[in-house]
């Protein structure tokens, strides 16, 4: 037996003796004669010699009777102990002073020992003791008699004693061996040399002898713990001596009575908090452990307790309850393989890796050893210290970062928030100490092995997460879920994230993800298997894997099952909050983070910076931010801040939504399209309009856009990767191939469905349109620096003040307003204000024909008047140029270069025409000479102006003056019944503007091509044209005509408001004639008709034609008379 013979613990049997405390009869006094206690000459025994050999001669020999123990007896012992020869030696050798005891006495109870457990012949004793038990150790049974190897035998396996006598008497040989590290036989063999070179304190012969050497075997298990954490080139601990450590750190650890140095430097404590703590198997070590950090814990206990913390991190067979619980589970999972060395397999760590992977991976473990693991877990999370690997690679940064922070795993986190970059950087070798101490403990299985974390976030846990069984692992998903909400207190904020910074960079370390995806990482991302003691995959790899398969469509091939897609859902959600919960984002974003972000600090921040400088970043960051921002599209809720400030709109308009949603987007839809209601706040406002500034930077942000149209921007529009320029290019062919009436259209169905979507929510933030804000920065920091974005306000207001835009803005908006024109459905604030008035007038109503319909109902009782004043404003920048006008500019597309090109040759291309065109063709419609399409229009263009003097551009601009002295009164009634042009007619005479009195003369000149230019006098005249002219079809100045025939007929009696309306008229029309002359004979032929002596002017030029009609015919008559009598000469 290997172990025996390291350790010859010879015969440790004298102690048949002691009936009282072992239950075993006195040895016989022939066995006792027989002993060798002659003492040695090497020793020194021989001052001792003669009392002893004297007291053997007895059949009951007892130490009490020795004259040189006697008196320490009589002061340090009870009575009752003295005939017990065991009990008078635990007495005397476990006095807290060893100087208590007189030096004579200590070379008695030296001798003693030794002659007990080197003598062969007690062996016997131990065979009469132990018989049943030999025979059930098959190892014990087979070894050789009469050298001392069967007690050795049976202290190695004593933990497998049941026997109840046997199993006393080998735990009392064991406690005297343990009190002097030379009565271990073999033990000095192996360690000589090193305690020499240690300097711990060997006793050199004829000097001072004392009876207990625990503080030499703490020396050698200090410099061994040492050895580990600093290499500092001195000469190692030699193998053997090595092993012999370990292997008396082994059999010391169940009682801790053996560990003699521990036991004399713990007494005091051991009575203080583990009083009622049964001794053996190892119980008052895991009592004094839990202990360790009480501030009334000594400090020598609280030293002794971590020296052997850190021999069981070393060989965790020095912890005989995990040795003893994890036994067959161990063998189960073949943790400890053949091929492994010792030193490997004996550490604490593979065995808890070898141990959770069985764990992960579903097998059953029994609970004791769960429950052993869970304490030498917490263990290792407590104290940094106990870690060789972090001691070692970790000096510089807990010196610099986290000194005096060591207990409760205070430094531990401390190390974790420096590798977070909050407080400087970590090393590469100190960050990967430290991740493989997070892989040992495991902590993302049972956040109470993390004490830290456990107790900054009590109070939150039982809050937010009571509902929660204690100890699973959901508890650490919940508190981030709970992450930056009011439940979230800021201490467990912090131990969280620096906790999750180190589970995030594994996969492995989030139990439920690993067991919900480990046959999906198998399937997909080829990790057949979990070998935890390898690192055969890079961090963050499988997980990246999972997840870019997570939102593949059937079509792309293989997807993750169910269960493993609401995993990766859920911790794509968590690292959402942090941008460091991403370890390929953090590691290959570095750069551009610490360039462009440094100033964002505050939750969610960092990815939102990142993707505002999407165009700046590195190569590398930019690729996986563009994944990142595709996925989100994809499925917002992993946006879990933005969730959050967006839950009242959510429950309120898009629950059903987010419900059911399953890769489709509509989510962000609907918080898009519900981004002004009352429910919306601010946060979730800013936060959506944010993702849709991101969406901008390239079509695949928009995931319904990208499934829509991705073959039409394939063919239609491929090398484009921006969405605004995509939409342009899609729209433009849509337009194109709707305006030359192609019936297969190039762009699908589908397609256009969504690009309507995406021009509409567009249309909503001048920001969405980058070319048209960065265009308008200057004029919007000028003009409208207050103004809001959204809600289409900020391009409202560049609307309001077009005519002081710099020519670069003005022309996109120029154009802007040409859209929005063409489509009504664009014109987001005319669709927000006039919603309801859509839908109660116009509900079959194209798109294109929206505003059209909403004109011709914008009189009516029912309208709202917000509605009403915003379809004006339309009206109105509608009159300012004929192209802002789509149906008067098809309907008078062959008259307006007909009439009107001087007017087009004189305009620059980028200018706008402030209504000339519209006065040019209005001035033909007065001379009749439209087309008949072009004339509907302008009738009723001219009908809208006589009503609204504001829609006459022409006369607003020329006339303002005079408006604002002259009228003002009926200029701010604001009432739309053609006041103000009433009251510029009556002033006529009062206008010293030439240019104001040219366009109210032209005013008048129209009023005379149809009556219904002039409300005034049509809402006077109402019922005579009724009742006199009720056949007389409109326009062209026939029903005015009929109405000034009834005015001269004396018959004819009109109402005297029409009568006095057109006396008016007259008047007017004379002055006009008279200042205004005709520019043509068009002109003079429509004065005529139109003047109310028509039939005089009529008559007298019928006169004046007959009249040179005869002058004509006698004229001729006389010349050709002279010419024949001229040509018969």
């Amino acid at each position: 037996m290997a172990g025996c013979r390291r350790v010859q613990l010879l015969s440790l049997l004298w102690m048949v003796v002691l009936v009282p405390v072992c239950g075993v009869k006195d040895i016989p006094a022939n066995a006792l004669n027989s002993a060798n206690f002659k003492p040695n000459a090497a020793n020194s025994e021989q001052a001792v010699a003669g009392p002893v050999t004297q007291t053997r001669r007895t059949n009951a020999w007892k130490l009490a009777d020795e004259e040189a123990c006697r008196e320490d007896l009589t002061r340090l012992c009870p009575k009752h102990t003295w005939g017990n020869n065991l009990a008078v030696l635990e007495c005397l050798q476990d006095r807290k002073d060893d100087s208590e005891i007189s030096s004579d006495c200590n070379h008695l109870l030296w001798n003693y020992k030794l002659n007990l457990t080197t003598d062969p012949k007690f062996e016997s004793v131990a065979v009469d003791v132990c018989k049943s038990t030999i025979s059930e150790i098959k190892e014990c049974a087979e070894e050789e008699r009469g050298k001392g190897y069967l007690v050795s035998c049976l202290v190695d396996h004593r933990g497998n004693i049941t026997e109840y006598q046997c199993h006393q008497y080998i735990t009392k040989m064991t406690a005297i061996v343990f009190s002097d590290f030379r009565l271990i036989c073999g033990f000095m063999d192996s360690c000589k040399e090193d305690i020499n070179i240690l300097k711990c304190g060997s006793i050199i012969t004829g000097e001072k002898d004392i009876h207990s050497q625990g503080e030499v075997i703490a020396c050698l298990e200090k410099a061994l713990v040492k050895e580990a954490e600093i290499q500092d080139g001195r000469p190692p601990i030699k193998e053997e001596c090595k092993k012999s450590i370990l292997r008396v750190a082994e059999l010391s650890s169940d009682d801790f009575h053996l560990d003699r140095y521990l036991y004399f430097a713990c007494r005091d404590d051991r009575e203080r908090f583990c009083e009622n703590t049964q001794a053996g198997e190892g119980r008052v070590y895991k009592c004094l452990f839990n202990h360790k950090f009480e501030e009334s814990m000594s400090e020598k206990c609280r030293d002794a307790l971590t020296t052997r913390q850190k021999l069981i991190a070393q060989d965790y067979k020095v912890s005989y309850s995990l040795a003893k619980a994890c036994k067959v589970d161990l063998r189960k999972y073949r943790c400890n393989v053949e091929n492994l060395p010792r030193a490997r397999e004996a550490r604490l760590s593979y065995l808890l890796l070898c141990l959770e992977s069985a764990v992960h991976r579903g097998r059953t473990v029994s609970g004791e050893c769960q429950g052993e693991m869970l304490d030498y877990r917490r263990m290792l999370m407590e104290d940094f210290s106990l870690s060789p690997e972090i001691v070692l690679n970790c000096r510089g940064e807990i010196e610099h970062h986290c000194s005096g922070l060591h207990r409760k795993g205070r430094t531990l986190h401390c190390l974790m928030r420096v590798g977070r970059g909050e407080k400087g950087n970590l090393g590469a070798v100190c960050q990967q100490a430290l991740q493989t101490l997070i892989q040992e403990t495991d902590p993302g299985a049972d956040y109470r092995i993390d004490r830290a974390l456990n107790e900054a976030c009590e109070s939150v846990i039982q809050t937010a997460c009571k509902h929660i069984r204690n100890g699973d692992p959901m508890i650490l998903s919940c508190l981030m879920e709970h992450l930056y909400t009011e439940k979230m207190v800021e201490d467990c904020e912090h131990r969280l994230l620096e906790l999750q910074y180190f589970i995030s960079r594994d996969w492995k370390l989030d139990p439920i993800l690993y067991r919900k995806c480990q046959g999906d990482a198998a399937r997909l991302c080829h990790t057949h298997g979990w070998n935890d003691t390898s690192e055969v995959m890079p961090p963050g790899a499988i997980f990246s894997c999972l997840y870019r398969h997570a939102y593949r469509t059937e079509e792309q091939g293989r997807r993750l099952s169910r269960d493993c897609k609401a995993e990766v859902q859920r911790i794509l959600h968590q690292r959402a909050l942090d941008v460091k919960l991403d370890p390929s984002l953090q590691e290959r974003c570095m750069k551009d983070l610490g360039k462009w972000c440094s100033e964002k600090t505050e939750s969610g921040q960092e990815l939102e910076c990142l993707q505002d400088h999407m165009e700046d970043l590195m190569t590398s960051c930019r690729e996986i931010v563009g994944n990142l921002t595709e996925l989100e599209s994809e499925d917002i809720q992993i946006e879990a801040l933005l969730m959050r400030a967006c839950e009242p709109i959510i429950q309120t308009y898009c629950h059903e939504v987010a419900d059911n949603q399953i890769d489709t987007g509509d989510l962000m839809e609907c918080l898009v399209q519900n981004k002004h209601q009352k429910e919306m706040n601010e946060k979730c406002s800013v936060g959506v309009t944010h993702f849709q500034l991101v969406q901008m930077k390239d079509f695949r942000f928009s995931y319904k856009f990208k499934m829509a149209c991705k073959e039409d921007v394939l063919k239609l529009c491929p090398n484009i990767k921006k969405k605004v320029d995509v939409v342009i290019c899609l729209s433009t062919t849509v337009r194109n191939d709707t305006l030359q009436d192609i019936k297969d259209q190039r762009v699908s169905l589908k397609c256009r469905k969504q690009l309507r979507v995406e021009e509409l929510e567009m249309s909503e933030d001048i920001r969405l349109e980058p070319e048209l804000y960065d265009s308008c920065k200057q004029d919007i920091g000028k003009h409208c620096q207050n103004v809001p974005y959204g809600n289409a306000q900020m391009i409202e207001c560049l609307k309001d003040n077009k005519k002081q835009l710099t020519q670069r803005c003005h022309q996109k908006i120029f154009k802007l307003q040409e859209n929005e024109m063409m489509d009504p459905e664009l014109d987001y604030t005319l669709m927000r204000v006039c919603k309801q008035m859509i839908k109660r007038f116009c509900p079959e109503s194209d798109s294109k024909n929206m505003l059209q319909c909403l004109k011709q109902n914008k009189n009516s009782e029912l309208m709202d008047p917000k509605c009403k004043q915003m379809i004006t404003k339309r009206q109105i920048t509608q009159s300012s140029d004929y192209r802002l006008n789509p149906v008067l500019r098809k309907a008078c597309k062959a008259d307006i270069p007909k009439f009107c090109e001087s007017i087009l040759i004189k305009a620059k291309d980028d200018s706008e025409l402030e209504g000339q065109v519209i006065s040019c063709l209005k001035l033909k419609y007065a001379d009749q000479r439209l087309s008949p399409d072009c004339e509907d229009q302008i009738r009723v263009i001219l009908q809208e102006s006589a009503l609204d003097y504001r829609l006459d551009p022409q006369l607003q601009l020329h006339c303002s003056d005079e408006i604002s002295s002259l009228c003002a009164e009926e200029a701010a009634a604001q009432e739309q019944t053609g006041q103000v042009e009433e009251c510029l007619k009556a002033n006529l005479l009062k206008i010293k503007n030439e240019q104001c009195k040219k366009e109210v003369l032209n005013m008048l000149k129209e009023s005379k091509a149809d009556i219904f230019v002039d409300p005034v006098l049509h809402t006077a005249c109402a019922l005579d044209l009724k009742h006199q002219c009720a056949a007389i079809l409109p326009g062209k100045g026939r029903q005015m005509s009929c109405l000034m025939e009834a005015l001269e007929d004396k018959r004819v009696r009109l109402q005297p408001e029409c009568k006095k309306r057109l006396q008016d008229r007259i008047e007017m029309w004379s002055y006009a004639a008279r200042v205004a002359p005709a520019e043509g004979f068009a002109d003079l032929a429509m004065q005529v008709v139109m003047s109310p002596s028509k039939n005089y002017i009529l008559s007298m030029m019928a006169l004046c034609v007959c009249m040179l009609f005869l002058v004509g015919i006698l004229c001729g008559r006389i010349t050709k008379r002279v010419t024949r009598e001229l040509k018969d000469r």
